[in-house]
């Protein structure tokens, strides 16, 4: 029978199927589901920046500088109940989640300052938490902040929680950096564990008959997975760090894929939201199946198989790439 464990953060998994980021989360219930339908681990929804901020009554530099001339700007953030629980609850999800299941329980903090997060990563370990991600989701407008000030940012943060805790840490990252394998050997560098790509960012739409900005949903699919595919496979055994899938995961095949470019476990959310946490057992099936037709043994002969570093065009994952794939349509016309 083919061996599925895996390693990520340390961790022993069953299989490489993590439930990633998400609502889902937010119910004890919906975790012990996940456990029962054979997910290894689970990244539980985000505490985010603005609650802690909110809570201590620090404001966080970055989200603050320059909206003090655009009242709007400050009413635009939801009550925050809406979304989330509040920190002493998370903290509570998180202790009661180690109580109810086996398997390993990640938190998540959303925001990119040091303010208030280095207390809360304390109190998040002290709960229980088996490792803590970091959700790096920012949007940078202000033309006064450089993209040198905004990496060192993320990197002094990763540095800063790392000397306070000793639970391993993940960094959820967008792809929108100049050059992405260099923060990502910065935030390793600086403590970071585990990279996790990647973050999506969830863009608002215009309402034209009211005339008002609105926050839009868009589940993922499976065309999601070829951009954290790509970079997967260039970063693989580049960065001393496991390198987790997410966004696009949706079946048993796309598990494959994630592992074949290097990644050491695959995220998924969007496919559980649409189908189903029962989902997972398919998904599980399907990849157990295809391994055992392909004969491979286990989950570590499969990675890393068709990373950058492990097949002999190695620029297919680079320009020539894109120089290849537009010859496709020569002999459409």
């Amino acid at each position: 029978m083919t061996d599925l464990k895996t390693k990520y953060l340390g961790l022993e998994l069953k299989n490489p199927l993590i439930a990633s980021s998400s609502t889902l989360s937010k119910e004890l219930s919906n975790i012990k589901k996940m456990e029962d339908a054979g997910i290894a681990g689970v990244v539980l929804y985000s505490l985010f920046e603005e609650e802690i901020t909110h809570e201590s009554l620090a404001l966080n530099y970055f989200l603050s500088r320059g909206t003090e001339s655009f009242a709007e700007a400050l009413t635009y953030f939801p009550d925050l109940s809406d979304y989330n629980t509040g920190p002493d609850k998370y903290l509570s999800l998180i202790s009661q989640a180690k109580e109810s299941v086996q398997i390993p329980v990640i938190a998540s903090l959303n925001g990119i300052s040091s303010s208030g997060w280095i207390e809360y990563a304390k109190l998040i370990e002290q709960a229980g938490a088996d490792a803590l991600e970091l959700n790096l989701y920012y949007v940078s407008a202000d033309q006064d902040i450089t993209g040198d000030e905004l990496e060192k940012a993320y990197v002094q943060l990763v540095e800063d929680i790392r000397k306070e805790i000793g639970i391993p840490i993940a960094v959820k990252l967008s792809p929108f950096f100049s050059s992405f394998t260099n923060i990502c050997s910065e935030l390793v560098g600086a403590g970071a564990n585990g990279l996790v790509l990647f973050n999506r960012f969830y863009q608002p739409d215009l309402n034209i008959e009211d005339m008002r900005v609105e926050p839009t949903l868009k589940l993922s699919t499976s065309s999601d997975l070829l951009l954290p595919l790509r970079w997967t496979a260039i970063l693989h055994k580049k960065v001393s760090a496991d390198l987790a899938l997410t966004s696009g995961v949706h079946s048993g095949e796309d598990i494959v894929k994630a592992l074949m470019a290097g990644a050491s476990v695959v995220m998924s959310a969007s496919e559980l939201v649409e189908n189903g946490i029962g989902r997972a057992k398919s998904m599980l099936q399907e990849f157990s199946n295809w391994m055992d037709t392909h004969e491979y043994e286990s989950a570590d002969n499969l990675r890393g198989v068709l990373s950058q570093r492990s097949i002999t065009q190695s620029a297919a994952f680079e320009r020539a790439n894109y120089m290849k794939a537009l010859t496709l349509f020569d002999n459409r016309f």
